[in-house]
């Protein structure tokens, strides 16, 4: 059996997961501390802050300003064990097909594996494979960088646009910006939204002889991906006047190499991945060669290097020592037994200021399920809604809700010790605002500490009584802090892949599958559908829009009026 741990056995027969042991546990701790507050426990313990805080090579992972004491570690690593996280990391490890809705082994692991260990996918080593394309990428960008690969007129290739969408867009998307400090190669884009005005915006200044498409989809007929190639196919063709440019300023990642080599681009200019690559999970394969291609190919295998660190770090170290494990497991604690229904993720740096949105798709994509692995409805939340915005702009926009507001939001502060540049004392602020946020959060502001600041500042009594409430806050809102010595490929590569396996942790002990995304399928199938219909009303044809809801007839119908009329 996939997964058999000790609460498998109990939910199979016929013990609700909130009825299992370790999780009662919880429930009854929970009631124990939810009164303690964040300023209580640090009193209590000096040595708080040093010994909730973990380090891997670079990063701090300082997770003592949250609502748990040594018990409630204990409890939530039981709850770990008792899941089968170390089972589940050991079958991520082994090419066993966690995926089990499509029958996939979930391999981005192998991606950034390295050296020469096999790893089996059906009994075949998938590891030569992986060490072929990641040569060719070398290879490819490299030529492109040095202006050996030119385009169709002779000239160097200046400026590269990814069309892609999803796990194709958002992970290279991020990480080229968060590696922008170390941008040499040519200029890189994206285009992901099948809106026009994404490729235009895109392309508008760009030279059609120096520039490069990466037309990123696996099977090569992703909707908004191939609109966006087929438009961008057509806008080079009319610039140079020749489809054989196609085969210059084209590349593709995908499998489908029919499809590929009849949309003009050459074999040699195809790169392969594989269906243990989920797209949330695909930066590290050949998704990843605009990261290449911008950065260069050693700094791209550097980002590897850091991802490969944290897998080593996921995978050997002890429950209560292991970052990922911790992560994932605080997640839980306040989804499950707080209520928190999202989270806040807040880097402190300009160059992380897309990793919000790639944590997004990489956690919701992966825990917004409402079906456990043996297909019954769960009884208890699952992934929580994440979003953020860099600091310290964040601070003038959303931050009162996190300090005043109504609802508990956990928060991730991200930020960086040495900046990527020095300008006055732009970084000393951004430091001070970045911690001060964390403790702000954490202690609050009493009633009596407010009423004293007021009396010193010569208010009267009655005005005083009647601002207080307004100016007090209870504090004790909770967050981890994460510190990275500086941002670099590899740190950030460690960043990614922490974040990767905190996800899965908390997907196992919700008892979900992490790794498939059905829920997107439906909205496609309904577009394709409206799409025709779409076509066929402004051609004139008559269509019986009578299978749709009243509100989405009316709706179709007003676009179709309101284009024809102009």
């Amino acid at each position: 059996m996939l997964f058999d741990s000790e609460i498998d056995r109990q939910v199979r027969a016929g013990t609700a997961l909130p009825e299992t042991a370790p999780w009662r546990a919880l429930a009854a701790h929970q009631r124990e501390v939810a009164g303690l507050h964040l300023r209580e426990l640090f009193d209590r313990d000096p040595e708080r802050a040093q010994r909730f805080s973990l380090e891997l090579d670079g990063l701090l992972f300082d997770y003592s300003k949250h609502r748990v004491t040594d018990g409630t570690l204990r409890l939530l690593i039981e709850l770990a064990r008792a899941s089968g996280v170390p089972e589940a990391f050991a079958a991520m490890r082994r090419g066993d097909g966690i995926n089990w809705t499509e029958n996939r082994a979930v391999l981005h692991i192998a991606l950034r594996a390295g050296g020469d260990r096999p790893i089996t996918v059906d009994g075949t080593d998938v590891m030569p494979g992986i060490r072929a394309v990641l040569e060719r990428m070398r290879s490819f960008s490299e030529a492109v960088r040095r202006g050996e690969w030119k385009g169709f007129t002779g000239r160097p290739i200046r400026a590269v646009v990814n069309l892609g969408i999803g796990g194709s867009d958002l992970g290279p998307a991020m990480v080229c910006e968060a590696l922008g400090a170390y941008a040499d190669g040519p200029q890189v884009r994206f285009v992901s939204n099948v809106d026009a005005s994404d490729f235009v915006s895109a392309t508008c200044d760009l030279d059609p002889a120096e520039t490069l498409f990466i037309v990123a989809s696996k099977t090569f007929t992703t909707q908004e991906t191939m609109t966006n190639a087929h438009t961008a196919r057509r806008w080079l063709v009319e610039a140079l006047g020749d489809e054989r440019a196609v085969a210059r300023h084209f590349v593709a990642l995908s499998t489908n190499r029919g499809a590929v080599a009849a949309f003009g681009i050459d074999a040699s200019a195809t790169f392969e991945f594989w269906d243990w690559v989920g797209g949330r999970y695909s930066s590290w394969s050949a998704i990843g060669l605009s990261i290449a291609l911008a950065v260069g190919f050693e700094r791209f295998a550097e980002l590897l290097a850091g991802a490969r660190e944290a897998d080593r770090h996921a995978f050997e170290a002890p429950l209560a020592a292991n970052i990922p494990v911790l992560m994932g497991m605080l997640g839980v604690w306040y989804r499950n037994f707080f209520g928190a229904a999202s989270r806040a993720v807040l880097p402190y740096d300009r160059y992380l200021r897309r990793f919000p949105a790639y944590l997004q798709q990489l956690d919701m994509e992966s825990n917004g399920k409402a079906v456990d692995r043996d297909g019954r409805a769960l009884g208890y939340a699952s992934g929580p809604v994440v979003w953020g915005e860099p600091g310290t702009n964040g601070q003038h926009a959303f931050f009162q809700l996190l300090h005043q507001g109504t609802e508990l939001v956990p928060c991730d502060f991200i930020g960086v010790v040495n900046p990527a540049h020095e300008l006055g004392d732009h970084h000393r602020k951004l430091l001070a605002n970045f911690i001060a946020q964390t403790e702000a959060l954490m202690r609050g502001r009493r009633a009596d500490e407010v009423a004293a600041e007021l009396r010193a500042a010569g208010i009267d009594e009655d005005a005083l009584r009647a601002l207080v409430p307004h100016r007090a806050f209870a504090g004790n809102r909770p967050s981890s802090t994460i510190l990275l010595d500086r941002l670099t490929p590899h740190s950030l590569g460690m960043l990614m892949a922490l974040y990767e396996h905190a996800v899965f942790v908390q997907g196992v002990v919700w008892r979900i599958n992490s790794f498939d995304q059905w829920g997107v399928e439906l909205g496609k199938v309904l577009a394709g559908a409206i799409l025709g219909e779409q076509e066929r009303l402004l051609a004139g044809d008559a269509v019986d829009l009578s299978r749709h809801d009243s509100s989405t007839q009316a709706l179709i119908e007003r676009c179709v009026a309101r284009r024809a009329s102009g």
